[in-house]
């Protein structure tokens, strides 16, 4: 079975236009998210277009923060500041990369954590490692909500292997999933038997930034397979997994696009629409 996110997401999205509908029906603020863009980026650019699309269609709020490529450190994290003491802004995602010469780290840690809808901040990262509520990675939350939408939601007896470590997915993904019993192991570029440790899994999840690394002898008969890679190759998109080899191995396999990606910025949405909760007291 090919699992599109783009379908859960459609889905996902009915759900919070409705809460958005019954927020406005009882004449209360609207939840609202602030995207600062810096300098000229055309990737960055089509990124913020299409978060701010997708806050439009549920009636979310949005603010785009569009300031220079030469801005000063000193005068991002003003920018950030003004956001967070803005109390009807419930969300804050820096876009990501930074021109060169500014700090991305001390960006994502000016933003209070409390905004942190892109569960970045070292507080809502040791909140994740202490089992604790706090804002959730968007890719790798999403990748969780692909696998409860497939019927593994949980996962005890399961082999898990994430591929890659990045603390944008990797590492969240693995304990996300150890929370959900699997038994996970990562590997890396300085694995060793890469191969043979992926054969064994259950559950494959790609994260490496290498378009069609995973080849169908990475995969045992009948596992799923969430490719959560987006490359760029000869102006496509391209998965870390190579679809055509891994497809009929299969039970469950990811697109690259309509894959991870919708459900990337879906749960971005709702992290949002939580933020809104806890600022109002609802949660």
């Amino acid at each position: 079975m090919i699992l599109y996110g783009s379908e859960l997401a459609a889905k996902l999205h009915e759900g919070m236009k409705e809460t958005i509908e019954q927020i406005k029906a009882s004449n209360q603020r609207i939840p609202c998210l602030s995207v600062i863009l810096v300098g000229d980026n055309p990737a960055s650019q089509s990124y913020v277009k299409s978060k701010a699309n997708a806050c439009h269609k549920i009636g979310l709020e949005n603010r785009t923060i569009r300031l220079a490529g030469d801005i000063s450190q000193e005068e991002l994290e003003k920018v950030i500041q003004e956001e967070n003491e803005n109390p009807n802004v419930d969300g804050i995602l820096v876009q990501l990369p930074l021109p060169e010469g500014l700090n991305e780290q001390r960006a994502l840690l000016a933003v209070s954590p409390d905004k942190d809808v892109d569960g970045l901040h070292p507080m809502n990262a040791g909140a994740l490692l202490l089992d604790r509520p706090g804002f959730l990675p968007c890719t790798a939350k999403g990748v969780m909500a692909i696998l409860k939408e497939a019927g593994y939601d949980d996962l005890t007896g399961k082999k898990a292997v994430v591929m890659g470590r990045s603390s944008l997915v990797g590492k969240p993904l693995a304990l996300l999933l150890q929370q959900k019993n699997a038994t996970v192991t990562v590997v890396h570029s300085k694995t060793v038997n890469a191969k043979e440790i992926c054969k064994e899994a259950d559950i494959l999840i790609a994260a490496i930034g290498k378009a069609g690394f995973v080849t169908a002898d990475y995969v045992r008969p009948g596992a799923v397979v969430i490719d959560v890679g987006i490359n760029r190759v000869e102006g496509k998109l391209k998965g870390d997994v190579d679809f055509d080899s891994v497809e009929p191995l299969a039970s469950i396999i990811t697109p690259v696009p309509k894959g991870v990606g919708p459900m990337t910025v879906c749960m971005l949405l709702d992290n949002t629409i939580e933020a809104w909760k806890k600022h109002e007291g609802i949660a």
